[in-house]
């Protein structure tokens, strides 16, 4: 097993005689791409706890969601000729690096794809999307004004949890992401599923991969939002037409975890404690003499 803090991976574009930027190299946002997002605004609010926010800017609408006063996240509609290329629904994660065009140019000498060239939102960000060679979308990442920088602080609730890449092969997929974001390896997991390989940025445990199971249809990042209690989690998701595809699985750390999808088709997961008898949900009584 490699030494999580003996790596000579470095982060694109980072320099040796600077202080390394806490946001290089970690998920710094996330989107969802929907084709309903009235529909997507309810479902979360009621199974994550998110309010939502107007951030529409002229020829773009644009929701943030929520958590007290961060935002943590945004909301856009799938447009219709993206829909018409095969995209579906989805959740898009976004990495900090120091230099977005350096990013994209390693992306490609690395074997993966740019689906969208470095692009700037003035005064804002600048980004670009790309995939990785077996065909795992995220995006690349740079704010522009400090101020902008997340807010909210993690492992609370409607944060993100972690970040699971979901891989054809994930010891093929792994160079690529050591090289691009130098991330390491941590600690290691074995089950009947395979191998669970933890990464690091820095020496912070940010995320795992492992191979695919059959209900994921391709390769893809999978973000765990934190929620209080899973058990009443889930009966919210199957309220709201969503669906489980996997748990409730318990993990290291009495934390439990469920894979999901939403309405639309977005797979997402849900992470949190469980007391098997969660509150805000009735449960059915037998009437009197009946069991």
């Amino acid at each position: 097993m490699a030494d999580p803090l003996r790596s000579r991976d470095r982060p694109v574009g980072r320099s040796a005689d600077r202080a390394p930027d806490k946001f290089v190299s970690r998920f710094v946002w996330y989107e969802l791409m929907t084709t309903d997002v009235t529909a997507a605004k309810a479902f979360y609010a009621e199974v994550v706890g998110w309010g939502a926010q107007e951030a529409s800017i002229p020829g773009m609408g644009y929701t943030f969601f929520t958590a007290g006063a961060a935002a943590v996240g945004g909301l856009i509609s799938l447009p219709e000729e993206v829909r018409k290329t095969g995209v579906q629904p989805g959740w898009l994660g976004y990495v900090g690096v120091d230099d977005v065009d350096a990013s994209v140019e390693q992306v490609r000498r690395l074997g993966g794809t740019v689906h969208v060239p470095p692009k700037e939102i003035p005064n804002v960000s600048r980004f670009a999307v790309v995939a990785d060679p077996q065909g795992a979308t995220l995006a690349l990442f740079k704010w522009l004004a400090p101020a902008q920088e997340p807010r909210a602080a993690a492992n609370t609730p409607g944060r993100v949890d972690s970040h699971d890449l979901l891989s054809t092969n994930w010891e093929q997929a792994w160079p690529f992401y050591g090289d691009l974001f130098g991330w390491r390896k941590a600690d290691a997991y074995e089950n009947e599923m395979g191998t669970y390989q933890q990464f690091s940025a820095g020496e912070q445990v940010i995320g795992g991969m492992f191979n695919k199971p059959a209900m994921a249809p391709v390769p893809l990042w999978l973000y765990y939002f934190n929620v209080g209690d899973v058990d009443v989690a889930v009966r919210r998701v199957r309220a709201g037409r969503g669906e489980i595809l996997i748990g409730p699985i318990e993990v290291p750390g009495r934390r439990w975890i469920v894979q999901c999808t939403d309405p639309q088709g977005a797979i997402f997961a849900l992470a949190g404690t469980r007391t098997h008898n969660g509150l805000g949900y009735f449960e059915r009584v037998a009437p009197p003499g009946q069991k």
